[in-house]
């Protein structure tokens, strides 16, 4: 008797239609975020705020169907479908990243008919609708008890195969007390027009807000009788929603998101790719639009042996020095490296340049037993000075190429200082060209830096050889540094500086650049 193997049926994957919400990338749910950093698979729209991709595993693939050049559509709706089903045949855990909310004018429901006609297993995660978000981020109430108690939301581009519109404007006129319009800008003359005529008066007050909850958010306010004009005027283009109704009122009153006082403001982010995000997250929580621009790699060194040699004789230091948060980070995964951990640290005191660092050194379990009040190597080092270090061993884990006061002025009190290069700053590629465009065109308000290195190298990437290049380049642009140190650099390349701190902190340097725009004139959005 012979049997025959049947094969089993292929197992199927599964498929996530995912809100992304209306832009800002803060606004995404866990369960969305949780979704992406499992995702095998990642289908994205237009409106799909990029930085969501970073949550997403670089083996993953990524599949961009939103809109080309000229406004066509990278693929037809029926091409999406069919997308999602491939990669779920094949096994795959698939993400649909989809602008705002998946059902709301989304059409996640023609993908999920779809999905259900193969049998392929789907789950829908809602995100912050685009009309809510618009209306939220500029500082309009859509519902108000003194105002109304109702609200639609309306389409203002329907299926253009359709032969009638199955919306009753007679009805919507003045049976909603707030109307959102979406996607109704190109339309807006035909709506308004529309509104009117069945019996909305032409004074009910009308706002316009694009790029909503994005530092790009541009928000005008008319009439139905006024708004096309106004918009006109402003140029304010597609992707945009239309509210309207007495609530709009009240965004005199309400309005938050674009008061903050760094918005409209471009800021140029420099510091190496890992570390530029406490920075960033500071800027945008103020309003500021950041670019980020990686002048600096870190990687090991190459050669540890003058820091093996000290591991290995440690207990006769007195003190250790950590002048950053990467010779913290590198001199820990090369002591683990040695099959060692912080206990066998427990001899030499240890000395930091400030507060970052000092934080940063609590994560491996130690505490700074010194910590200058000046956060800069000279402030550090007249700080060991005064402890009285004649005779003392010390250690300096730190960068390949760095400032000699520090063991110099060590050294000339008498101490004697090993330097045990840990890490090494490498010019990353560089977008320098991109860089040069944006700089002299003028959409740049202002560039932070944070050391000395960063200016080197951001002026190398874009190739500013000389003083008066680098000041042609810089013309329009307002320069921050985190310290005199910094600022001493900037100088000597023939430039000058807006924002210095009296603390050297990334959270004064914040708050220096916050309390400049504060007391500057208020610039146009861009």
């Amino acid at each position: 008797m012979t049997t025959t193997a049947t094969a089993s049926p292929p197992t199927l994957g599964k498929v996530y239609l995912v809100g992304a919400g209306p832009g800002d990338p803060g606004l995404i749910t866990l369960r969305g975020k949780y979704l992406l950093e499992h995702a095998e698979v990642v289908v994205y729209d237009y409106l799909a705020n990029p930085k969501l991709l970073s949550y997403v595993p670089k083996t993953a693939e990524f599949i961009y169907a939103g809109k080309k050049g000229g406004g066509l559509h990278a693929f037809t709706q029926k091409d999406i479908n069919r997308l999602l089903v491939k990669h779920a045949q094949r096994g795959k855990t698939v993400v649909r990243l989809k602008g705002g909310d998946p059902f709301i004018f989304g059409r996640g429901a023609e993908e999920i008919q779809e999905l259900v006609a193969e049998g392929i297993d789907f789950e829908v995660v809602p995100g912050v609708t685009s009309a809510t978000a618009a209306a939220t981020y500029a500082g309009i109430p859509i519902t108000h008890r003194e105002y109304t108690a109702s609200v639609a939301f309306v389409t203002g581009h329907e299926d253009p195969a359709k032969k009638m519109s199955n919306i009753s404007w007679e009805k919507l006129a003045t049976g909603a007390g707030t109307i959102v319009i979406y996607m109704g800008i190109k339309t807006l003359p035909s709506i308004t027009r529309k509104l009117i005529d069945h019996g909305r008066s032409p004074d009910t007050p009308v706002a316009v807000v694009r790029w909503a909850s994005t530092p790009q958010q541009r928000s005008v306010v008319g009439t139905l009788e006024t708004i096309c004009e106004v918009v006109q005027q402003a140029d304010i283009k597609p992707p945009a929603l239309v509210i309207i109704g007495e609530v709009v009122k009240l965004r005199s009153t309400i309005d938050w998101f674009e008061k903050r006082p760094l918005f409209g403001k471009r800021i140029v982010v420099t510091r190496t790719r890992d570390q530029a995000s406490d920075l960033v997250a500071k800027l945008e929580e103020h309003g500021a639009e950041c670019l980020e621009y990686a002048t600096i790699q870190i990687e090991p060194v190459e050669d540890y042996r003058i820091f093996d040699a000290a591991m290995a004789t440690i207990a006769e230091y007195q003190w250790i020095l950590f002048t950053s948060i990467n010779a913290v980070s590198y001199f820990f995964q090369r002591l683990f490296h040695l099959g060692l951990d912080s206990r066998h640290l427990a001899g030499p005191k240890i000395a930091v340049v400030g507060r970052a660092t000092a934080e940063k050194l609590l994560q491996y379990g130690l505490k700074a037993d010194l910590i200058p009040e000046q956060f800069t190597g000279e402030g550090l080092a007249k700080a060991l000075v005064q402890t009285r270090v004649e005779g003392s061993r010390i250690l300096l884990p730190r960068a390949m190429q760095a400032a000699e006061l520090l063991p110099e002025t060590l050294t000339d009190a008498g101490a004697t200082v090993t330097v045990a290069p840990v890490y090494r700053n490498v010019p990353p590629p560089g977008l320098g060209d991109e860089l040069r465009r944006h700089l002299l065109s003028g959409t740049i308000d202002m560039v932070t830096f944070t050391s000395s290195s960063t200016v080197a190298n951001f002026l190398a990437m874009l190739k500013a050889d000389s003083k008066d290049e680098a000041h042609a380049l810089f013309s329009k642009v307002q320069i921050a540094t985190i310290g005199p140190v910094t600022t001493a650099t900037v100088l000597e390349h023939g430039l000058s500086v807006a924002v210095q701190p009296e603390k050297y902190t990334i959270a004064d340097m914040v708050q220096s650049i916050v309390a400049l725009y504060r007391t500057s004139a208020p610039s146009a959005n861009r």
